[in-house]
């Protein structure tokens, strides 16, 4: 499985839109729109590199309303559940 995080900006009057359009996409787990210096934040999770490489530059591509993304490979997942289930090994 590869996760990446993608930062998006987005036309001012469009972000609502741009955020469903994202959401709709094959290989978008999640969308949050935040304050910062970027719009809109999606996770994608697929299963090969050259999928995120089809997601990101032809599928975001075609959404004219995004202005600009930039995209993070997550190398490893920190769980704040999956750390309190390992401390409480022996704790019964």
């Amino acid at each position: 499985m590869v996760t990446s995080i993608i930062l998006i900006n987005a036309e001012r009057t469009k972000i609502n839109e741009v955020a469903e359009q994202i959401a709709g996409l094959d290989g978008i787990s999640e969308v949050y729109s935040v304050s910062g210096n970027y719009d809109l934040i999606a996770i994608a999770r697929v299963t090969s590199n050259e999928e995120l490489a089809d997601l990101v530059t032809k599928k975001l591509l075609g959404i004219n309303s995004i202005l600009k993304s930039e995209t993070m490979l997550a190398f490893k997942a920190f769980s704040r559940h999956d750390l309190e289930t390992m401390f409480q090994i022996g704790m019964e």
